[in-house]
């Protein structure tokens, strides 16, 4: 697999989760909580620099704040970025990225195989600020490039692995393309599992609600880049108003510190789910980056560190099977989130991809049988077990 240590420090992705976003700490081990909107200064210049400067974290929450920043040095750190803002979802995230770089006129171009939720702001919302979308097949060599129309596409939008069918994208061939600017939601690999950055790529968006925060307890999102593309994207966030917390950034940032050790156990289970599956009779497909069978295994082991915690498959019996199945699942629960502790299934059509249509689900893989699991931290034989008499019941 890819190996992320840092030349520079010598230190290991896990150990850099650990010792990030501590400058601000003093003695103080834990984060901070600084639950304050508003912070005072002494001078009309002083509220003038704290007011125009980008980054500042004592003014204003909207602005900044010492626990939010420090979530955000944790993050740009993990990513190799220059800087981090988070913002009060990964959605919040994504449209601040669409909505703050691109005005009336560009275009952009996005892999077919996304996040339900991506795919329909850039279909309903960017045509009404007259901004046009090219959808491509992201799997497809040179498919990003070949869509740009030089002068007008200003974002090229990538995720992988991709939600919920986990297609991967090609990093050194989205970070080789010039003129418009990358981005690529990397919220299933983690930044423990993949940095985008190092491949080239200008910008890195996570759902950090998801497997960075990893308790079901804070709704977060985050965008890293450069200093320069960050501070335009502060300014136009700081209109925009969709910051996090610093209740959500104190639980993240918290979260981070033990991502090495859940990111590790995840995967392990995983992969030893995802090989149960493939031997299952009753499942037809089965989709994980670290199986052989994985069309994209060779790109999975090239540019991923970890293989991640997510599994989609087939259920034979098309949606009642699958319908059955997720309601027959005795530890694992329903629920459309993914990357914290208890082990989730969903039925993608459902939920979190039942806002686009029969024809786009089916063009990004999703069946009326296609469930997905997130694998939590329980005990690897009591999931393998627990989906097992699932499947007994939804196909017996």
């Amino acid at each position: 697999m890819a190996d992320e240590r840092d030349e520079g420090g010598g230190l290991a992705p896990e150990t850099r989760a650990i010792t990030a976003g501590r400058a601000s700490n003093q003695s103080a081990l834990a984060p901070i909580l600084w639950a304050t909107t508003t912070f005072t200064y002494d001078t009309v210049d002083e509220g003038r620099r704290l007011a125009t400067a980008a980054g500042t974290e004592r003014f204003y929450t909207r602005y900044g704040n010492p626990t939010i920043n420090a979530f955000e040095e944790t993050i740009a750190e993990l990513e190799g970025a220059e800087a981090c803002r988070a913002f009060a979802s990964g959605m919040g995230a994504i449209s601040a990225v669409v909505l703050g770089l691109c005005s009336t006129g560009d275009h952009i171009v996005a892999q077919r195989q996304i996040y339900a939720g991506t795919q329909l702001l850039l279909q309903t919302m960017c045509p009404r600020f007259g901004i046009d979308v090219t959808f491509v097949d992201g799997t497809e060599t040179g498919a990003f490039a070949a869509a740009i129309r030089p002068g007008k596409t200003m974002l090229v939008v990538a995720e992988t692995p991709a939600n919920p069918c986990l297609t991967l994208v090609d990093l050194d061939e989205l970070g080789s393309i010039s003129g418009p600017m990358t981005m690529v939601d990397s919220t299933f690999a983690t930044p423990l599992g993949q940095q985008p950055i190092g491949h080239g790529v200008d910008l890195v968006v996570h759902s950090a609600t998801k497997a960075i925060a990893g308790h079901n307890d804070a709704t977060i999102g985050v965008v890293s880049g450069t200093a320069e593309l960050m501070s335009w994207l502060w300014n136009f966030a700081v209109l925009h108003g969709a910051n996090a917390s610093p209740f959500d950034a104190l639980n993240a940032h918290r979260g981070v510190r033990t991502l090495g050790v859940r990111l590790a156990r995840q995967s392990a289970t995983a992969q030893r789910v995802a090989e149960f599956l493939e031997g299952h009779p009753s499942v037809t497909r089965v989709c994980y980056p670290g199986l052989a069978s994985h069309p994209q295994h060779e790109l999975a082991t090239r540019q991923m560190s970890s293989m991640g915690g997510l599994i989609t498959f087939d259920v034979d019996g098309g949606i009642e099977a699958g319908a059955r199945f997720v309601e027959a699942t005795r530890i694992a629960l329903q629920a459309a989130s993914l990357g914290g502790p208890e082990t989730l299934v969903t039925h993608p059509g459902s939920t979190t991809h039942v806002g686009i249509t029969l024809e786009e689900r089916a063009a990004t893989g999703i069946g009326p049988g296609t469930i997905r699991v997130s694998c939590g931290l329980e005990d690897p034989d009591d999931i393998v077990a627990d989906l097992g008499q699932a499947l007994d019941a939804a196909v017996g």
